[in-house]
């Protein structure tokens, strides 16, 4: 784990300083149809069982509403395998992504809708959904006219069970295309 730490703190710092660079050739503009995934490092929370540390991933598409809105639906994974079991989680849900300066890649998002967890062991699995709810950050970083390169910070919520709820906090790379 502290060797994925140090490559996404590199990553992250590469990234960060090529903001300028890149943001001067390619400006950001939002427009139509875009669709975006990326993948990277969750630790997943829930009630009664502590925390772990696994791979996520999210996939989102949707529509450009202004320079400033996009809408879309989008999903947010995590799963572990230790010692033959799996365990996953995530959630499915219509998210809105808000950039407070039309020309800049800064974006917030939050989004509501359907959380699962599921778990399999040996030959039994099973699963459960319910409500959940998303709140995040990130920045494109404008790679190419219609290509951004998208680090996020996300906070996914959900409660699949009574009594149960579970939270994702995720840090991911991903590529959008707009």
């Amino acid at each position: 784990m502290r060797y994925i730490s140090r490559g996404s703190a590199m990553v992250m710092a590469l990234l960060v300083l090529g903001v300028s660079v890149v943001s001067a050739q390619h400006p950001q503009t939002r427009q139509g149809f875009w669709i975006g995934f990326g993948f990277g490092y969750g630790s997943y929370t829930c009630t009664g069982c502590g925390s772990r540390g696994g791979a996520s991933g999210y996939l989102k598409m949707g529509g450009t509403v202004s320079p400033h809105l996009l809408l879309g639906g989008e999903t947010n994974v995590w799963t572990k395998s230790q010692y033959g079991a799996t365990l996953s989680s995530g959630n499915a849900s219509f998210a809105a992504y808000y950039y407070p300066q039309p020309a800049g890649g800064f974006f917030l998002r939050g989004g509501v809708g359907i959380s699962t967890i599921s778990g399999t062991s040996g030959g039994s699995s099973g699963s459960q959904s319910g409500a959940g709810a998303t709140a995040g950050l990130g920045y494109d970083l404008r790679v190419a006219v219609n290509t951004s390169v998208t680090p996020v910070f996300n906070y996914v919520w959900g409660h699949p069970d009574t009594g149960f709820n579970q939270s994702i906090i995720q840090f991911a790379v991903g590529v959008t295309f707009h």
